[in-house]
């Protein structure tokens, strides 16, 4: 589909095979379709995001690694905003593993009670602090495969540590991420690891650090799940969704940051 001429669109150039080292088309990747944008489109649409959010932050509140990690634990089905009400108290007396598994399992599940799920989170609040105390001196890991282990912490949770905490270039597929990556065809996949896979293979390593959170924020606001704001999106008319009601892309200015919570290097 080539890119609707308009005077608020950038020229995206298709680089030649001889450009690249081969074919300007997105290799295909075993279990997932392939990409439907050529790299050059790719670097568009991630160019843009980072003019439009220069430093992107996640909702979730937290004061160090492993309050991070348990507040992304305790966000699964839940909303961010129902996690930080929930999280303002527990965290000002229980930061680390030590203060928490004092604290104990019945006094979080208090704290943590406006949560779903929460009488099984409380329980993996406690068995993750008791972990991390036992096998690594208190730290989070910074590793996926260790931190999996841990209890109530899954591969999204670990790589959203890794890229939030860490600086790591992992990419956590939520809900808004695996729909952007199917609705638009950015990295289509049938599951989350899928896509996942997908979506490092075409990011351009200069965006990856903070690809994750572009993605999420661009699904939450923009290309939303019931019906997504077109007007509103700055690649408009980069985007080959057959969902989308316009080819003209929003004005590219950048958005006031949401509060930072979090040091921006550990």
């Amino acid at each position: 589909m080539a890119l609707p001429k308009s005077k608020n669109s950038l020229s995206v150039k298709k680089p030649s095979a001889s450009a690249t080292g081969g074919s300007a088309k997105t290799p295909s990747r075993k279990g997932g379709s392939r990409s439907l944008y050529t790299p050059a489109e790719v670097h568009e649409i991630f160019r843009r995001f980072s003019v439009q959010r220069p430093e992107p932050k996640g909702e979730l509140d937290y004061v160090n690694p492993f309050t991070l990690l348990i507040a992304v634990v305790l966000s699964a089905q839940a909303t961010d905003a129902g996690v930080n009400k929930a999280t303002k108290q527990l965290f000002a007396v229980a930061d680390t593993p030590q203060k928490m598994l004092a604290l104990g399992e019945a006094k979080v599940g208090d704290y943590i009670r406006t949560i779903g799920l929460w009488r099984n989170k409380a329980k993996n609040v406690i068995a993750l602090s008791k972990a991390l105390i036992d096998d690594f001196a208190g730290k989070v890991p910074e590793d996926r495969d260790e931190l999996v282990k841990l209890p109530g912490v899954g591969r999204k949770t670990a790589n959203v540590v890794l890229n939030v905490a860490f600086g790591q270039h992992t990419m956590a597929v939520d809900t808004h991420i695996f729909r952007i990556g199917n609705r638009i065809g950015l990295a289509p996949g049938k599951t989350p690891e899928q896509v996942e896979q997908g979506l490092l293979k075409v990011i351009p390593a200069e965006y990856m650090r903070h690809a994750h959170h572009w993605l999420i924020l661009h699904g939450r606001y923009v290309c939303k799940a019931r019906k997504p704001d077109c007007p509103a999106c700055v690649i408009a008319d980069i985007c080959k969704s057959k969902e989308k009601t316009t080819d003209v892309p929003a004005p590219l200015v950048s958005i006031a940051p949401l509060k930072e919570a979090f040091p921006a290097e550990v």
